[in-house]
Formats: structure tokens, sequence, C-alpha cells
């Protein structure tokens, strides 16, 4: 259960879960529905793919750094 006292770890995932949806599913999608496919729609897609990988990536490992107080354990206080 949820903790009111609890410091938050500071992963938020959510902007990597949507760069990799845009690059692996939008993407793809978007040139299969704009036919005919030639080689400059590809290319344009590919690229766009690759950039949110990649910027999902670098979003991933600044949020993963996580320093030892913010997963600290909270130590409960006899009553």
């Amino acid at each position: 259960m949820f903790e009111s006292h609890q410091k938050s770890t500071g992963t938020g995932y959510t902007m990597t879960v949507a760069l990799l949806a845009v690059a692996f599913i939008f993407s793809p999608a978007v040139l299969v529905i704009s036919r005919p496919i030639g080689y400059g729609p590809a290319a344009l897609a590919f690229v766009c793919s690759a950039l949110c990988v990649v910027w999902a990536w670098a979003n991933w490992t600044k949020s993963s750094q996580l320093t030892m107080p913010s997963i600290a354990s909270h130590r409960e206080t006899p009553n």
C-alpha cells in the first residue's frame, strides 16, 4: 500500500514507453497505411523510428540512475 511519507524514486518511464510505441507501432503503421511505399517514405519512417529508439534509450538511462538515499527504506518508530 502507498504511504504518504515515502519519497518518489524518480523513475518515470511513461515517456520511454511512449517513444518505443511510436518507434515500433505508430511509425510502421503510418508507413503501411500511406501506400504506395517508396524509398523516401520508408527511409523517413526508419529515421523516425531510430530517433525515437535513441531518445527512449537516453530517457531510460537518465531515469534509471537512482541514488542510495532515494531507495533507502523508511524506518518505523516504535510506539
